[in-house]
């Protein structure tokens, strides 16, 4: 028979879900000096968080569907948040091709509104649309570090090259690139640096409301255990309509949508550093984008998912939508034999009732019950790039229950291993080559691109990497391993190899193989 404990002392708030939003709202809180525990009944990022397109970005294309407001926060939080974690995220720019008018034999009055109207007929936005798009992109969000739109001439630009010949203009706009797992595993660490009590594989089995408090019983390896809170956060994600239906048996009308989005990434695709926007003929948009240095990442499909949450696969028709897509832009077609990895997760969209997945809002709402006095917030959808206000706006709706509770304070704070500027990420790559001669470029750069600044706590007094431990290849050495389980809750090579990093795109099942018995046994 299971054993079950119970902790007395009752928490501020209990956190179910250690994705972006749950971490996000674990951290805000734990800041403001509540007493915050929460509960992931996986690793940290292992759902939904670890698996979108890479991009702290507005959502130009959410501005066809009127969300201005959206577009808006989202603007500004790339600059707040790029100034807050300069190791994780960086500036980034995109380049639109804009397809070539329709030629017409005749020149009537009805073929140049044809010409006109052709791209957009065909559910490609016209160059005139897209121009107004990008112009209110830049504006909307008070644009300050990030250089605005400019029109690029793609015979003789660099990012023609790869192009197929019939594209000889784009806009190129800015946005931002983020390590989304990362992100997570960063707000955990300060959540639980600021007090907050984080734990991992821990499954919540129930909450109910009991003498003025919450009654949450979870289950981990260790046990059940019963936790006491006077407010309950519902951020899990994909599964947060099962939550409130079947853990806190709320019965609530909310629903959600879940929506499959699938990426493939391919062997390197071209040689600069810029990011592609590509516009298909059934109105829908992918992304190609320089990842981990040999390799490009493209996505992502919207599709209605069927299924458990969990389950979410990049199937054989959705690579094969992504390939054909590319392909109608690159001068050499891409193909399933280009494809190294794949992965998929489940967007848990508010249920709005739009006609289709592509349309329905990336909008967040907050739904507060507070049935005798005693407070649950249930998290629905959501976008990576607006979570610091989604926590900021969670704590607000939970304030007239916190009355003596500080007020908003994460904007521009560092996360753990930030504490430098955008401009400055090259000074402290070189920095930790001075510091440790032994590590060449690529090292020291992916070191500084996952770590910042608390790379320096993983190599310690090292004079060689000998002095790191055991080598498990592509610069993951033990020294790193350890620290990750130390610090950031890794408890498997999965943990590791493809949430604290992208190693797995490098590893032999070899190397996996003996990092998983090295990370059992420790």
């Amino acid at each position: 028979m299971t054993s079950e404990r119970a902790d007395i002392k009752p928490v501020d708030i209990f956190v179910i879900g250690g994705g972006i939003n749950g971490c996000g709202i674990a951290r805000d809180a734990a800041g403001r000096g509540l007493s915050v525990t929460l509960a992931e009944m996986g690793d940290l990022a292992q759902a939904t968080s670890s698996a979108s397109t890479k991009l702290f970005h507005g959502g130009l294309r959410y501005l066809e569907f009127f969300e201005f407001r959206l577009v808006r926060e989202s603007l500004r939080e790339r600059e707040i948040l790029l100034a807050a974690m300069p190791h994780i995220s960086w500036p980034m720019r995109f380049v639109l091709p804009l397809h070539p008018a329709m030629r017409f034999e005749t020149d009537t009055p009805t073929s140049r509104l044809l010409s006109f109207l052709m791209p957009w007929m065909k559910g490609r936005r016209p160059a005139w649309l897209i121009r107004l798009g990008l112009y209110l992109y830049d504006h909307l969000g008070g644009r300050g570090i990030l250089p605005g739109t400019r029109t690029l001439d793609l015979t003789d630009d660099a990012a023609g090259a790869p192009l197929q010949e019939k594209f000889r203009r784009a806009y190129e706009y800015s946005d931002c690139w983020v390590q989304d797992a990362r992100l997570v595993v960063l707000n955990a660490r300060d959540a639980a640096a600021r007090g907050a009590q984080i734990l991992v594989r821990t499954r919540v089995m129930s909450a109910e409301r009991a003498g003025g408090l919450w009654r949450v019983l979870t289950e981990s390896a260790e046990g059940r255990r019963v936790h006491l809170a006077r407010a309950l956060v519902n951020a899990s994600g994909p599964w947060v309509e099962d939550v409130v239906r079947n853990t806190i048996r709320l019965g609530k009308s909310e629903s959600i949508r879940l929506v499959r989005g699938s990426h493939i990434v391919t062997r390197k695709l071209y040689d600069h550093d810029r990011c592609y926007f590509f516009q298909g003929e059934d109105g829908r948009i992918i992304f190609a984008i320089p990842y981990e240095q040999d390799f490009t990442l493209i996505g992502t499909t919207d599709q209605d998912h069927q299924g458990p949450a969990g389950e979410a696969i990049c199937t054989e028709a959705e690579q094969a939508y992504l390939c054909a897509f590319a392909s109608q832009y690159f001068r050499k077609p891409v193909t399933r034999d280009d494809i190294v990895w794949t992965y998929s997760g489940v967007r848990p969209l508010y249920n709005d009732g739009a006609s289709s997945a592509t349309a329905a809002t990336r909008d967040y709402v907050l739904s507060v019950d507070a049935t005798d006095g005693v407070p649950v917030l249930n998290v629905f959808g959501g976008k990576i790039t607006t979570y610091r206000r989604l926590a900021e706006s969670a704590l607000e709706k939970l304030s007239p229950w916190f009355e003596t509770m500080p007020g908003a304070w994460t904007a521009r704070v560092a996360l753990p291993g930030g504490g430098f500027t955008p401009g400055e990420t090259a000074r402290v790559i070189a920095d930790l080559q001075r510091r440790y001669p032994y590590l060449d470029a690529a090292w020291a750069q992916r070191l500084v691109r996952h770590y910042g600044l608390d790379a320096r706590e993983i190599l310690g007094h090292s004079r060689s990497g000998s002095d790191l431990g055991r080598d498990f290849g592509a610069s993951l050495t033990e020294a790193e391993v350890s620290w990750l389980m130390d610090r950031e809750w890794a408890r498997t090579a999965e943990d590791v190899i493809w949430r604290r990093t992208k190693l797995g795109l490098r590893l032999r099942a070899e190397e996996v193989a003996a990092l998983e018995a090295f990370m059992a046994a420790r």
